[in-house]
């Protein structure tokens, strides 16, 4: 949880400093590709406990992907606030994509962990199915 809140806050300062020069478009779009790679990377090895190259490129690839549907709801966040309110405030902006961002987060969090972390579950070739037990039958009307 303390990535995710670091990621937010650096995220949130990055979005400050980034929208003049940039737009808030850019800016949201350059701040958010920035802690996604740091967010990724920590998550990597503090959260997962996986350290070195094996699988490093993989992880970031696939990591890219959840970027995209990360920024697909900042963006979208930032679009229907528009589509509300065609000049909002510098303050509204940023308020609604930091939210958006959190929820950003927590979408980026269990895309790694349920896909690009997650560890293969592997059965042994001799274990019973789920609910199966050995000399019990299954269905108690049936003998």
């Amino acid at each position: 949880m303390a990535i995710g809140v670091v990621s937010t806050a650096a995220y949130a300062l990055l979005l400050v400093l980034l929208r003049s020069p940039l737009g808030v478009q850019a800016a949201n779009g350059s701040a958010l590709a920035i802690t996604a790679v740091a967010n990724t990377q920590a998550n990597r090895r503090l959260t997962f406990g996986i350290q070195g190259r094996p699988s490093l490129v993989r992880h970031h690839v696939m990591a890219f992907v959840v970027f995209l549907l990360t920024l697909a709801i900042t963006t979208e966040s930032l679009v229907l606030l528009h589509a509300l309110d065609h000049s909002p405030t510098r303050l509204l902006e940023t308020a609604v994509l930091v939210v958006a961002s959190a929820a950003a987060t927590v979408t980026r969090f269990v895309g790694l962990k349920s896909w690009v972390f997650a560890r293969g579950r592997r059965v042994p070739a001799n274990a019973e199915p789920a609910g199966a037990s050995s000399g019990a039958c299954a269905d108690p009307v049936t003998p």
